[in-house]
């Protein structure tokens, strides 16, 4: 058990911390970073805790995910654009990834498949992927970043996010979207992210349909965020303010994810 005087040593030295990030901030996020970072009670408070169990060791892993989730919000910028790259670098082939190995991707009928929306929407209709595809476009070659140390740069294109949300009227306020998938996959992301300029409704790579084996009919593509927030075989979707989680970020991960 650490001294009252380590403690305190350990509270300054995390407070100079949080103070050093605070600068780096513009005044609104500065100030929403300082809230949370009270809130928490600084790191002192997770480094203080007895880790000298399962449970108080897994407790205070927990919080410091939590932490770091709440500094990539606070600091996140919606109107930064991650880089973007010649085709010339396009890796090829492009790695898969998922949870499972590829002789088990799922295979899903484009010709009946169709996103369902709920929640936080004016409209609740299914979407064909026809109907997606008649949306207007976009096509960007960006680095996909994986949790487990690999990138790679690849070409995706689809419908914009934001222009989708906006067709459908969704709660722009509204804080999540989780998602929902064909190989039982699930996650959610923030809003900003989702109306970032380069977050999409991929439905193409490599200027081809999308391969199944990168989420044949729809995956939504976000170069901000780790290759795990990028759901593949999406089935459906939700607008919502209660935190939806996910299938890794239930399991310790972060659940921002990105930058």
């Amino acid at each position: 058990m650490k001294s009252p005087f380590a403690k305190k040593v350990t509270a300054q030295a995390d407070r100079h911390l949080i103070n050093e990030v605070a600068k780096r901030l513009d005044a609104p996020a500065r100030r929403q970073f300082m809230k949370y970072s009270m809130s928490l009670g600084s790191l002192a408070m997770l480094t203080g805790c007895d880790t000298s169990s399962d449970e108080a060791l897994d407790k205070m892993l927990t919080g410091i995910s939590r932490f770091n989730d709440r500094v990539q919000w606070a600091i996140f910028n919606p109107d930064r654009l991650a880089p973007t790259y010649p085709d010339s670098m396009i890796k090829v082939p492009f790695p898969f990834n998922a949870y499972y190995d590829v002789d088990q991707v799922r295979e899903v009928d484009g010709s009946t498949w169709k996103l369902e929306v709920s929640g936080l929407v004016a409209d609740k209709r299914s979407w064909t992927l026809a109907e997606l595809a008649a949306l207007p476009q976009m096509a960007q070659t960006t680095r996909h970043i994986c949790v487990e140390g690999w990138s790679a740069i690849g070409r995706w294109g689809g419908v914009p996010f934001r222009t989708f949300l906006e067709k459908i009227g969704a709660d722009k306020t509204a804080r999540y979207i989780g998602f929902k998938c064909a190989d039982d996959y699930f996650t959610s992301i923030d809003m900003p992210t989702a109306l970032h300029p380069q977050t999409i409704m991929a439905l193409t790579f490599a200027d081809h349909t999308l391969p199944a084996d990168f989420g044949y009919p729809m995956k939504i593509r976000m170069p901000t965020k780790l290759g795990y927030k990028n759901p593949k075989h999406v089935m459906s979707m939700f607008v919502t303010n209660t935190n939806p989680g996910g299938y890794w970020e239930d399991q310790g991960y972060n659940w921002f994810g990105g930058s």
